[in-house]
């Protein structure tokens, strides 16, 4: 079994989440921060959130707080990807680098399914404590370890190797995060990475900014690795899927 999936009986939803998800020509500045990243046009954009089935009351909730607290999400197109990626792979062990609130660990959490483990990092106690709450409310709390700290910190100290690590902390680690992951990672698992494309500025021949330079170092070790067959998803603001050989 690769786990029950969310919900996709309708509940009473979030008042915010509800009206967008009714009306996609809500002006882009309204929008949830996980909508619009320029990487696929905003018709094409509008579709594929449209074709969603609507998540369950606490994905939901987690979906409005991150648009009125303006806390990065993945979102539910992604989230989808994740946790298909887990069920293909059949994936009983996660390491999470950069959880915030927890919405993609529910989706990971859900998919390793009974006796599968999810180790959830954040820097931050009390969006730690917010998680917890959630992963009760879900469910799935037994499945997920919550430690708090420096998420890289926390990887470096792991002797197990995992099925999937799941990279989404601040972008100018990314490269630090490559050294990290391949030595506890399995052979046939894999390493996704959420933000590769950052809002297309990876296209800038001249970047100023140390995130893009850091993101696209990254992206150079992804495909320059001999150890990792890689591709990167044109979906939200670009997920990378690197299996280890």
């Amino acid at each position: 079994m690769w786990g029950r999936p969310p919900s996709a009986v309708r509940p009473s939803e979030a008042r915010q989440i509800q009206r967008w998800r009714t009306n996609l020509a809500t002006p882009i500045n309204t929008r949830p921060e996980w909508f619009d990243h320029n990487i696929t046009s905003s018709p094409v954009d509008e579709y594929l959130y449209s074709m969603l089935p609507p998540r369950d009351e606490v994905l939901a909730e987690m979906e409005a707080e991150a648009i009125q607290h303006k806390i990065p999400i993945v979102g539910p197109a992604v989230a989808r990807v994740l946790y298909q990626l887990a069920s293909i792979a059949k994936a009983k062990t996660v390491f999470e680098l950069g959880s915030a609130i927890g919405y993609s660990t529910i989706w990971w959490a859900r998919a390793v399914g009974e006796g599968g483990r999810v180790i959830y990092t954040d820097g931050d106690p009390k969006k730690a404590e917010r998680a917890r709450r959630y992963f009760e409310r879900a469910g799935v709390s037994k499945r997920i370890t919550v430690k708090t700290g420096d998420a890289l910190e926390l990887l470096s100290e792991e002797k197990q190797e995992f099925d999937i690590i799941f990279n989404d902390v601040d972008k100018e680690d990314y490269p630090r995060v490559f050294k990290l992951a391949l030595p506890r990672l399995r052979k046939g698992g894999l390493f996704v990475t959420d933000n590769v494309l950052w809002s297309g500025r990876v296209v800038q021949k001249s970047p100023a900014e140390a995130t893009t330079k850091a993101i696209l170092e990254f992206n150079r070790l992804l495909y320059g690795s001999p150890d990792l067959f890689t591709t990167i998803l044109p979906i939200r603001d670009g997920v990378a899927v690197a299996v280890k050989r």
